[in-house]
């Protein structure tokens, strides 16, 4: 098992390094004036020099890459002498429109992605996962019908009309619950779960639907295979011939899904968090693409990259658990 957790790190790290190459030939390299795209939309002459000599765009594209990947791992100074800007470990940028380190941006706003994340990712899974199965075990069924027509209408929904319907229902009309805000969990835990109840219910809306069509179908063919007969010919409660022989294969793929659902979401929201206002990495993102904040949003892109794949190292160490001969290869 360690041995193989070593080789996905390693395959982990070479990842994050390609992307890293990536992103900086997007951001650096292509753009004619990669200092007009870091300074934004109004920026002076004078200014735009100052921030071209600032990100040493005048040093070879090798140079500026190493310090970017220095920056990644140990931090860095932006330019030299009085104009020398610190960009504390880790440097995923600096934003010259806000005069902060993108990391201390994303950080600052981690906290409210998270809420949501996590939440919405609870809540999916659990009405998703158990939709799946009741539909299979009920197959032709009228829960089986009823289920799989709520998982269609869920995925068909666009997020921001089930944000905007959920406001007008539970806030306007039914006056059940308040307008999505910021409350921090450790000061008022009840208010931190009505204020992010609304953004659950629309991402988990999008995702459980997927989650009950994948689950029913990998239960099915589960249902159908010669181990699961022979467990309920030898007398096992149906229970148990579900959840050990029947749901654990069958919940591989949902695994593997979760792992980058979950991973695209902590790097940021983008539409629910825009639509409720929320302060998250969503909202970061799209306010960086108004302002034209390049830095930012390279920071966000890496960021919800790097995310994606360490989500991935958790769906390997995932399948370990529910394969055996997952981790037979360790």
């Amino acid at each position: 098992m360690i041995p193989y957790l070593l080789r996905r790190l390693a395959v982990t790290a070479a990842v994050l390094v390609v992307i890293a190459a990536a992103t900086f030939a997007i951001f650096y390299l292509m753009p004619a004036d990669p200092a007009q795209g870091a300074c934004g939309k109004a920026c002076s002459p004078a200014r735009l020099a100052e921030i071209r000599t600032t990100l040493g765009l005048d040093r070879s594209p090798v140079d500026q890459f190493t310090d970017y990947l220095g920056g990644l791992v140990s931090g860095r100074t932006y330019g030299t002498g009085a104009q020398a800007v610190q960009c504390p470990f880790p440097c995923l940028g600096f934003s010259f429109q806000t005069n902060q380190p993108v990391w201390r941006l994303l950080t600052d706003r981690l906290p409210v992605s998270i809420s949501i994340a996590v939440g919405a990712a609870v809540l999916w899974l659990a009405v998703g996962v158990t939709a799946g199965v009741v539909s299979a075990l009920r197959r032709g069924g009228f829960w089986d019908r009823a289920a799989m027509t709520a998982a269609l209408g869920g995925i068909s929904l666009p997020v921001y009309l089930t944000a905007l319907l959920l406001q007008y229902l539970l806030v306007v009309r039914l006056g059940v619950l308040p307008y999505p805000r910021v409350v921090p969990f450790t000061e008022d835990p009840a208010g931190w779960a009505r204020s992010m109840v609304m953004p659950w219910i629309t991402l988990a809306m999008l995702y459980a639907g997927v989650y009950a069509r994948i689950t029913r179908s990998e239960m099915l063919e589960s249902l159908g295979h010669d181990y699961v007969r022979t467990a309920r010919a030898k007398g096992l409660p149906e229970v148990t011939v579900v959840r050990r022989h029947a749901l654990r294969p069958a919940l591989m793929p949902v695994v593997t899904l979760f792992g980058m659902d979950l991973g695209a979401l902590l790097g940021g929201a983008l539409i629910t968090e825009s639509v409720y206002g929320l302060p998250g990495v969503g909202k970061l993102a799209a306010d960086a693409i108004a302002g034209a904040d390049q830095p930012v949003i390279l920071g966000v892109t890496l960021f919800a990259a790097a995310f994606v794949v360490l989500a991935n190292v958790l769906v390997d160490l995932g399948y370990a658990v529910l394969d055996p001969r997952v981790r037979a290869l360790g």
